[in-house]
């Protein structure tokens, strides 16, 4: 019989399977060999798999998907009933209205841009909508109301109240390569959270619509689908680098985001004032013709000629002068009067612009501060170039006019004191602000559409801008 001091030794004597004889183990090594490979080697496969798996495509969307919401907001919408079947039912019942409206719900993205709440969309996602609600990354539904919106560059923002919210900080949109990979976020016709990938095609792209000159924006070949509109757009970092907007209508994969440096600017004044401070230069310009770059004495081929120059303005304090060419603004070639109008409104107010510009045969590089267009600056620009003055009225969809001046495109039209303006290039004027908010967009103008009241009639006009 052992005893346990016995059993101990044999125990501490007991060979380590290293040290099992050669000849006795090899088939027995061999099975142990493979079982540890077929247990083990799958774990540390998949492991590895799964690292390999989360490229910089996937964590920037991890780190991103959280602060996308989808926004919708209800909009009513008038629909003509069927003239027989009216006829039919006044003859049994009552009469009733011969329109109907009903809502409908816009569907759109966003993307939340301060951990307070505050949400970065479209202006087109919630124009004219009501009962705006925000759906966050884990199906929270909040109600939004609306800080500010600006239609120039299509950009709102909304407020909800949902504590401590994940969000993106605004990334760098002036480095932006050519070919480097992009991510965009968010609801192509309502489904939700939807990523696709593709790369910038082109930067500092110009759209004209309706007359209107919108700059600088990113063009690229990710998927952008209706209900994707004020959805990010990611560098392969995560970072906010653009928000998606447009559709090029006809053609599959073209896109177009406005860069985050215009849409951090918009945004910051928008909860600050409510609205987007709007700069002005003090100079008024026209386009360079071949005939005027004769006349002058140069060979460029672009640009804009100085027409006028304020006296107290910052164009003069820079040493501007009439006659001077403008090439350049910040290093950007100028084409035309429209291009320069929208660069010199979009800058911030207190920022510095730098202009190249041609003097006889002489080229020089001049800094002009852009100064805040003051009311009534505005004003003076309705004033100067259409010839209106107005103020506010008891009904709360027109402005009354209360001076034409002589000689001026209203005056000539027939616009008299008393008639009351309705609209201002397709922008409701229900009071002095709206109205100055339109006239702020009349800089590259060439014409004015206004609707105007005299009595029960109402006119649509369109003025020359002088």
């Amino acid at each position: 019989m052992t005893t346990p001091s016995q059993r101990r030794g044999r125990l501490a004597r007991a060979p380590h399977p290293r040290a099992w004889p050669r000849s006795a183990s090899p088939l027995l090594r061999g099975l142990l060999f493979v079982l540890g490979l077929v247990v083990v080697a799958p774990i540390t496969a998949g492991l590895a798999s799964d690292e390999d798996r989360r490229t910089p495509v996937v964590r920037a969307v991890e780190r991103a998907q959280p602060a996308v919401v989808n926004v919708s907001a209800d909009q009513a919408v008038a629909v003509q009933r069927d003239p027989f079947f009216d006829q039919f039912f006044n003859d049994f019942f009552e009469a009733r209205p011969r329109r109907q409206r009903y809502t409908r719900t816009s569907l759109g993205s966003g993307v939340i841009v301060r951990p307070d709440g505050y949400v970065l969309t479209n202006a087109h996602v919630v124009a004219r909508g009501q009962n705006i609600k925000v759906v966050l990354a884990d199906e929270r539904e909040l109600v939004a109301r609306v800080v500010g919106v600006d239609a120039d560059a299509d950009i709102a923002v909304l407020k909800v109240d949902g504590g401590t919210l994940p969000h993106l900080e605004f990334g760098n949109s002036e480095d932006l390569m050519i070919g480097e990979t992009v991510i965009a976020i968010g609801n192509p016709f309502g489904f939700s959270h939807t990523v696709t990938t593709g790369v910038i095609s082109a930067v500092r792209r110009s759209l004209k619509s309706e007359g209107r000159t919108y700059l600088d924006f990113i063009q690229t070949d990710a998927s952008i689908n209706p209900g994707n509109s004020g959805g990010p757009l990611l560098n392969i970092r995560g970072e906010l680098i653009g928000i998606n907007t447009a559709i090029y209508g006809g053609a599959q994969n073209i896109g177009f985001a406005i860069p985050a440096k215009r849409a951090s600017q918009v945004v910051a004044d928008l909860i600050r004032y409510g609205e987007v401070r709007r700069s002005y230069l003090g100079i008024q310009v026209q386009d360079l013709t071949p005939e005027l770059a004769s006349a002058l004495g140069i060979e460029a081929r672009h640009g804009v000629v100085v027409r006028e120059v304020e006296e107290d303005g910052p164009g003069r304090t820079a040493g501007l002068a009439p006659g001077d060419v403008i090439l350049e603004i910040d290093g950007h070639d100028v084409r035309d009067r429209s291009e320069f109008d929208e660069r010199a409104a979009a800058a911030a107010v207190g920022s510095t612009l730098r202009l190249t510009i041609q003097r006889g045969s002489e080229r020089r590089d001049l800094a002009v501060a852009a100064r805040e267009l003051t009311d009534d600056r505005i004003d003076e620009v309705g004033w100067r170039h259409l010839g209106l003055k107005v103020k506010d009225k008891s009904r709360s969809d027109a402005v009354a006019i209360t001076s034409v001046r002589r000689g001026s495109p209203a005056d000539r039209a027939g616009i008299r004191p008393g008639d009351l303006l309705v609209a201002l290039n397709g922008v409701a004027t229900e009071s002095v602000g709206a109205y100055r908010r339109a006239l702020s967009a009349l800089r590259a103008a060439g014409e004015a559409q206004l609707a105007v009241q005299r009595g029960p009639a109402q006119y649509r006009l369109t003025l020359p801008v002088d």
